[in-house]
């Protein structure tokens, strides 16, 4: 457990205890930002033989970060961030909202037609209940999302502007989740866990079969989302420094709401990551904070008592409700000084003081990761 137990809520310590009640559990690896979530803590890492726990993955399958550094520096950013962030806007739907017509390769710059072929192929597999969201989620590809969701432009301690998003599956994630969610409860060897929440498929099922075919196609198309944004990102960027010729490193991008097949001890385990991000040795990650602190890019340490795995961000320390009983839209303005971004009550609930300190997150993690970067938004695009 890497997270403080005495500032871990009740609810969410209840969960962590559920969970290894399962007899398919075989590791549970807890991180700094951990908070309640629906079955399974936000910020839990879950190994299990032979079994997957579908709400233990969460909704928004596959969903995660994407990162790149630019050769821009803070001195080619203008005063006036308001027309970057419009034009990000107009080129990235946020919200619900989706494109008009579907964005492929053949209209961004630079992004690769490999593979997304054959995930178009592979939808005619997935659950017969969802089966006819392709129009939406061919629309939906390349767009942000919204909740916690976000596009920034930062810079680094060095001045290198960087580019960064946040997003997953999108509809289609979330109504593939659901659908196996509730397969699994019906399930006769669920029907006495401690918590429903918890069902699991078992190995050699032809609904986990099912399940993983979906939730690996979920998990793909939330990367090629992220890699589609990315592009159209990028483009803003080309457009609106001309002149300064920019170029881009490469692209770091990471799940933090997934399954993983991976070995330890010489066992195949089926390992969940809810709210965290794998952290194998030398492999790059994001962990970010909240729309007025800052985020930080890291390299993992391989530690396999982790199961090779890091924090996904600061965590939660209050739910949506309470942030909005509790802040105001000038305290929202107040603590996201010096960035651009919306300061209305729609994004009351992702106000910084809303989550934890991610600097302390950070710190409860040394052994986990090592700090590459460290960037400051100034241009945030929320959902």
């Amino acid at each position: 457990m890497w997270a403080d137990p005495a500032g871990v809520e009740d609810g969410a310590m209840r969960q962590l205890r559920n969970v290894t009640t399962l007899p398919w559990v075989r590791g549970l690896a807890v991180m700094p930002d951990v908070h309640y979530g629906k079955g399974a803590t936000v910020g839990s890492v879950i190994a299990m033989e032979g079994a997957v726990c579908p709400a233990a993955v969460g909704v928004d399958i596959g969903c995660g970060m994407s990162a790149v550094r630019t050769s821009l520096t803070a001195d080619d950013l203008p005063d006036d961030l308001s027309g970057l962030r419009s034009r990000i806007e107009a080129a990235i739907p946020v919200g619900r909202a989706a494109h008009d017509v579907p964005v492929g390769p053949a209209r961004l710059h630079g992004l690769s037609r490999a593979g997304l072929d054959e995930l178009w192929a592979r939808f005619d597999g997935v659950a017969e209940a969802v089966s006819f969201r392709h129009e939406r989620a061919t629309k939906q590809m390349g767009t942000l999302g919204g909740g916690n969701h976000f596009i920034e432009v930062c810079t680094d301690t060095e001045g290198a502007v960087w580019l960064m998003l946040h997003s997953g599956s999108r509809n289609i994630g979330k109504e593939l989740a659901e659908h196996h969610i509730g397969e699994a409860r019906k399930l006769p060897h669920n029907q006495d866990l401690v918590d429903r929440d918890l069902a699991v498929f078992v190995a050699g099922t032809p609904q986990m079969a099912a399940y993983r075919h979906d939730l690996f196609w979920a998990q793909e198309y939330a990367a090629f989302n992220r890699a589609v944004m990315m592009a159209l990102l990028k483009d803003v960027v080309r457009g609106e420094f001309a002149a300064a010729g920019p170029r881009f490193g490469e692209v770091i991008s990471c799940h933090h709401n997934y399954v993983a097949e991976e070995r330890y001890d010489g066992v195949d385990l089926l390992v969940t990551r809810k709210g965290a991000i794998r952290a194998g040795d030398g492999e790059y990650g994001i962990i970010p904070g909240s729309m007025g602190t800052g985020s930080y890019i890291v390299r993992g340490l391989g530690n396999a008592a982790s199961f090779r795995s890091a924090s996904h961000g600061a965590g939660r320390r209050m739910s949506r409700n309470a942030a909005k009983r509790r802040f105001t839209t000038e305290d929202l303005a107040a603590q996201t000084r010096g960035v651009e971004c919306r300061k209305d009550a729609g994004v009351v609930d992702e106000i910084p003081g809303a989550y934890k300190p991610i600097e302390q997150v950070i710190e409860r993690q040394r052994d986990l990761v090592e700090v590459v970067a460290r960037l400051k938004q100034v241009v945030c695009v929320k959902g």
